[in-house]
């Protein structure tokens, strides 16, 4: 097992006084398992992912730490994202119900195999009471190119990553500024939803109203935080409150590296569902569009609370003004906090 493989939820730094430790043994004897499968732990504990060489010549062992956020006491989900791992019961849980819960560990694992296993998960995705049916497009695919760029006066080879119908990775001449609302008039709404941005230009997010996220997924995981194939995030911003009658709005900004799509949406409970998500540099003119994109956000049985008021490698969750990095090549759908998600996708490697 590869530690990029391994999907881990939001991790939220707090400190570690009095927070007691898990090691948890991932692919112990060469067996599909975590060992223990679950435990049950506090806000602030930490658990160590404790990754155990598959390869004869592997010398020691790698450890990525997971602290358990401020969740209310909510079951957290893992799988293993390598092969078809997942499928054969390699899943593991904070705090899950006991048996017969239809929340329990053992029930996450029976539809992890039912799915991933034997098991063929559903070709089509339907809405609330059946009213509608609709089959998702294929994966956009993407490859990557070789341009000469002229710039200031100087010429530059540069390899980017392409996906048909997308602009070139030629800088403006003039960086932008981007403006997106979020929450605009109290809606639930990103204002515009989407917007084409070039190499060096800036989207900032203004916060207008209530408690949203701009939180990163992918195409074909609308209402998911993204993780990438080497186990990197996506950007989030975490959750801005926003109190009735201010004026000093609170402002989150990625800066664009590339030109391919990057998709996003507000991980507050039920929003994303409800269509509120965005997109930067989707391309209108394939099947991979923003309404393709908004529309199967809404037909997600639930959407995710994926996003985080911790600070995440990629970009600030904290302050206002905080700056991240915007790319839209991504991999691995992350678990999520939503039992029901993770059943659906668990251990699909999709690529944007």
């Amino acid at each position: 097992m590869y530690p990029a493989a391994v999907a881990l939820a939001v991790a939220a730094i707090v400190p570690s006084a009095v927070a007691v430790t898990y090691d948890v043994q991932v692919g112990p004897g060469g067996q599909f398992i975590y060992d223990p499968p679950y435990v049950h732990a506090e806000y602030g504990d930490i658990i160590n992912f404790v990754f155990v060489p598959v390869a004869p010549e592997a010398i020691g062992t790698e450890t990525r730490q997971f602290h358990v956020p401020d969740n209310h006491g909510e079951p957290i989900w893992f799988y293993c994202g390598q092969g078809n791992h997942c499928g054969q019961g390699m899943v593991f849980a904070v705090n899950p119900p006991a048996a017969p819960s239809e929340r329990s560990f053992e029930a996450f694992q029976a539809l992890a195999i039912e799915r991933n296993g034997t098991g063929t998960p559903p070709t089509e995705t339907s809405a609330p009471g059946g009213q509608e049916t609709w089959t998702p497009p294929p994966p956009q695919p993407w490859y990557p190119a070789t341009a000469t760029v002229t710039w200031g006066g100087s010429s530059y080879t540069t390899v980017y990553t392409s996906y048909e119908g997308s602009p070139d990775p030629t800088p403006a001449p003039q960086p932008v500024e981007h403006t997106i609302q979020v929450g605009a008039d109290n809606g639930l709404i990103y204002l515009p939803a989407s917007i084409s941005a070039r190499v060096g230009d800036t989207v900032t997010f203004e916060f207008r109203s209530k408690n949203h996220t701009v939180t990163q997924s992918s195409f074909s995981s609308p209402c998911e935080a993204l993780i990438r194939e080497d186990g990197t995030t996506g950007f989030r911003s975490g959750f801005r409150p926003v109190p009735s009658g201010t004026t000093d709005f609170p402002r989150f900004s990625v800066r664009i590296n590339d030109t391919a799509p990057i998709w996003g949406y507000c991980g507050q409970t039920g929003h994303c569902a409800q269509g509120m998500v965005f997109a930067i540099n989707a391309v209108e003119t394939g099947p991979n569009n923003f309404e393709a994109f908004q529309q199967l956000a809404r037909l997600s049985a639930s959407d995710s609370a994926g996003a985080s008021s911790a600070p995440q490698p990629s970009g600030g969750a904290g302050g206002d003004d905080d700056d991240s990095e915007g790319s839209g090549a991504g991999g691995i759908a992350p678990a999520t906090t939503v039992f029901s998600v993770i059943a659906a996708i668990c251990g699909v490697a999709m690529v944007l």
